[in-house]
């Protein structure tokens, strides 16, 4: 017996180091390719204004590009800091390198992430979850990718083929996928369901500026929630 128990433990010491290494694997070229692909883009988004500027000279002088930046930053500059803290814990290290490479976080790769840890019924946060967010984060990039590129090519026609009661309807997509995740997660922990739409409706009503409602709505929640686990765990000791 005591022999069949050591070897079940040098086992699982075996399946968890493995495990471990594989991970380590997968970040070490998650950081490589999510770097690279991330400066390639940065580089890229560069060349048109470079280009403009230097080759054509229509550069507008640096005054109002210095001015520019001032006031964009004064606004959304907050939002460097909080969106990647924010969504980490959801996204995992690969889908935060995606997510930020393809843009759309709040209203296609945090659901899809979401979706695809639900399916494989991953909880947030483990490694399963992480690739399982990442695999839906790629899926949902790609399709969006290509959406995006048959939507621009033919754009003007499908707008003149699609019905007004339509197109009036398209505005309340975002809300139902926020709505049918919040659903999906509250049905599992009801107590924090209620709490993060208390929250919800209290910032939603409440005149604080728009661009960070999102952002301390998702800050606000994760603390409470903390806060009451830490007061259960508490109780169980």
């Amino acid at each position: 017996m005591a022999i069949t128990k050591e070897v079940e433990m040098t086992s699982s010491k075996i399946e968890i180091s493995s495990e471990t290494n594989s991970m380590e694997a997968f970040h070490s070229k998650s950081d490589f390719w999510g770097r690279l692909t991330l400066w390639m883009l940065i580089v890229t988004s560069l060349m048109p204004p470079l280009y403009f500027s230097f080759v054509l000279s229509y550069h507008p002088g640096w005054g109002p590009i210095i001015g520019g930046l001032i006031g964009y930053a004064a606004f959304i500059g907050i939002m460097w800091f909080l969106e990647p803290i924010t969504y980490y814990p959801v996204l995992g290290k690969s889908g935060t390198y995606i997510a930020f490479l393809t843009g759309n976080i709040a209203n296609m790769c945090l659901p899809c992430s979401a979706a695809a840890q639900e399916a494989i019924g991953a909880e947030p946060g483990t490694k399963k979850a992480e690739v399982a967010g990442t695999l839906g984060i790629a899926v949902a990039s790609f399709t969006n990718i290509v959406i995006i590129i048959v939507v621009v090519l033919s754009g003007s026609y499908i707008l003149t083929i699609i019905p007004q009661t339509v197109q009036n309807a398209l505005q309340y997509i975002l809300p139902a996928i926020y709505g049918g995740v919040l659903g999906q997660f509250a049905l599992k922990k009801p107590l924090y369901g209620l709490v993060a739409f208390v929250i919800g409706m209290a910032i939603l009503f409440s005149p604080i500026f728009s661009l960070i409602k999102i952002v301390l709505c998702v800050g606000l929640t994760i603390a409470i929630v903390l806060y009451i686990e830490k007061l259960k765990g508490k109780k169980n000791a």
